[in-house]
């Protein structure tokens, strides 16, 4: 014979008298596959890490954790980036908020060839995608690739070459239509001295190291280049843009950004 559960008291929904609202309110760090369209037509899993959030009234004590994982469960089978607003959205009505955060951060790897001998390497590529729902959605991907930097100044003032260094390049933005991850790393490499490749054999390095001669930037070059590409790419809305150069000669780095609305 089956005995009726009795009622247990739900304390995350009680009042609470300190009235004080949270931005944010919710779980981290979840690992979840990822399933990704790939540019050539094929597929990509990866491994996400995932944050979500709602806001929390002043009036109400706390927030369910367990239904942002029924949620998340609910819909991602399999994840994929076409379902992200719609499990923010389903995150917001679960949990009776008025704004719901979804952030994913994965590793994305492309198959780049040496630009001599095209020798095959893997490089792999920071993402994110962030999709906020309180009544709209509103996404953002941003993706960070590694460069090659050559100085402008050292190049001029030296006798004997220029000093080099890898850089940072990061763009978030916000689509508008299909803008392909692969994509976005070709404006984010085309706008350094030189991209970096996973392999290199020695005429492979030659190439790399002369074409990074031949075009110097200072971080200001980078991101001003960087934008320029951006300015002019219809499938860009928004964007924010950065590069940190890690200096081989100075114990700092430098930096710049740019941040522009095109709506």
């Amino acid at each position: 014979m089956v005995t009726a559960m009795a009622a247990m008291p739900d304390v995350q929904s009680s009042r609470d008298h300190r009235r004080v609202a949270i931005d944010k309110v919710g779980v981290k760090d979840v690992r979840y596959p990822i399933t990704l369209r790939t540019r050539d037509g094929g597929a990509q899993t990866t491994v996400a890490t995932i944050n979500m959030y709602v806001s929390l009234p002043h009036h109400k004590k706390g927030t369910h954790m367990s239904r942002f994982l029924e949620v998340l469960n609910q819909y991602a089978h399999p994840l994929t980036p076409d379902c992200i607003p719609v499990v923010a959205r389903a995150i917001k009505q679960k949990l009776e908020a008025e704004t719901a955060h979804l952030t994913l951060k994965f590793p994305y790897f492309i198959e780049k060839q040496a630009p001599v001998t095209g020798t095959p390497g893997m490089m792999d590529y920071s993402v994110t995608f962030d999709c906020t729902a309180n009544g709209e959605d509103d996404f953002v991907m941003t993706v960070r690739a590694p460069a090659t930097s050559l100085c402008p100044c050292s190049k001029e003032i030296s006798k004997y070459g220029a000093h080099n260094q890898r850089c940072e390049i990061q763009a978030a933005v916000r689509p508008k239509g299909m803008l392909w991850i692969e994509d976005l790393v070709r404006l984010l490499e085309n706008a350094a001295s030189a991209p970096v490749w996973a392999v290199l054999k020695r005429p492979d390095e030659k190439y790399v190291t002369e074409a990074a001669y031949e075009n110097p930037k200072f971080v200001e070059d980078i991101v001003r280049d960087l934008a320029v590409s951006l300015e002019h790419d219809d499938r860009v809305a928004w964007y924010a843009i950065s590069s940190e150069n890690f200096e081989s000669i100075h114990n700092h780095n430098a930096y710049a950004e740019i941040t522009r609305d095109k709506r």
